[in-house]
């Protein structure tokens, strides 16, 4: 069990926690607030490497059509509300309230999506980047229910391995990604996987304390280290959590690509400009460049 409330212990142990180094409301375009790209916050916790925030009615929401992906996975996890999916391997369908896409892009996709249904939406799109032998690999995606999700105490593991519990979402090893709730006033304690050095929070609802207070709409980013991290919630509160090993590659990024060397990168963006020219000639897309 990780809540914990002996204060006096908590309290001693929070004194050794991991420091935030920092903190950011990111650029709000909308409906979207987008927390973390490839060239600024990515850089320091990769493999993590762009993260948005979205919430709108399905009616008011952004429309996307097709666009591409190479090198990287995107995981879309839907915190309230509905949203559909449709890309180019042929999968299409809805997603409900607590439900997860995991799409690895890797040699290359075509996709759309967005909220869906009337009640409001709400959730996160995270990118995540690959290591060498998944980046122009087969794509692969799986769409999961809530149910598909375990939890440790107050955690849903939705990517990755955390008190030796195991995601079904196909990820490279190395990265673990938390769905967090806690009440007013409850302590819980994250102890990182073996060797994960990264770890950060995005706060979807509500405020917690984690030697800072962070608030609604803030991504807060620890220092590197393998130490714990302490949480208490000032109020009702609901937050993402990403823990890694340190992507070790540099990021090398097109405009809908993270690859780890120029020549994948190359490699990845012919794939996806060789798909984009099939569906336009079958008129099945709108391009959004």
């Amino acid at each position: 069990m990780t809540i914990h409330t002996e204060s006096t212990q908590f309290e001693r142990d929070s004194q050794r926690q991991r420091k935030v180094i920092l903190r950011t409301r990111g650029h709000a375009h909308g409906a979207i607030t987008r927390l973390v790209s490839p060239g600024d916050v990515g850089e320091l916790i990769k493999p993590f490497v762009f993260l948005d925030h979205f919430e709108a009615d399905a009616a008011n929401a952004p429309k996307f059509g097709f666009h591409p992906h190479s090198g990287i996975a995107t995981l879309t996890l839907i915190m309230s509300g509905q949203a559909f999916y449709k890309e180019t391997t042929g999968r299409e369908g809805i997603i409900d309230t607590g439900g997860v896409e995991w799409m690895r892009a890797s040699s290359g996709v075509w996709h759309t999506g967005g909220l869906y249904g009337k009640e409001r939406g709400k959730g996160f799109q995270l990118w995540v980047a690959m290591p060498p032998e998944f980046e122009l690999a087969e794509p692969h995606s799986q769409y999961l229910d809530a149910s598909a999700f375990e939890a440790v105490g107050p955690a849903r593991i939705i990517m990755g391995e955390y008190e030796g519990h195991k995601s079904i979402v196909a990820a490279p090893a190395g990265m673990t990604y938390l769905d967090v709730r806690l009440k007013a006033g409850e302590r819980w304690r994250f102890v990182p996987p073996k060797e994960h050095d990264v770890a950060w929070i995005a706060v979807a609802e509500g405020e917690v304390s984690a030697t800072e207070h962070i608030t609604s709409g803030e991504l807060a980013v620890f220092d590197e280290s393998e130490d714990e991290i302490h949480f208490e919630a000032n109020s009702d509160t609901r937050f993402v959590l990403g823990s890694a090993i340190k992507h070790p590659y540099d990021l090398i990024t097109g405009f809908y690509s993270v690859h780890t060397n120029a020549a994948a990168l190359s490699q990845g963006e012919s794939n996806i400009t060789q798909i984009g020219r099939r569906l336009h000639a079958q008129g099945v897309f709108e391009q959004t460049r």
